[in-house]
């Protein structure tokens, strides 16, 4: 193992003991959560679509009852 490579593990140890985020790498994950779900949804048929909000439904419906 090479020493940037310890020094690189000491560092993620440090910032994730310490609640410290990358905001360049927060930046772009809520980029593409933003983007997301329109664009998975632009790339479904209208039958795709129809049955995943179906089994949505009723994954929400049985939570309800239990």
């Amino acid at each position: 193992m090479a020493k940037d490579d310890l020094n690189q593990i000491a560092a993620g140890i440090v910032a994730k003991s310490t609640g410290q985020k990358n905001p360049a790498a927060v930046s772009l994950g809520r980029l593409g959560g933003l983007k997301g779900g329109k664009a998975r949804a632009a790339a479904l048929s209208a039958r795709k679509r129809k049955q995943i909000a179906k089994k949505a439904a009723a994954s929400r419906w049985n939570k309800r009852k239990s």
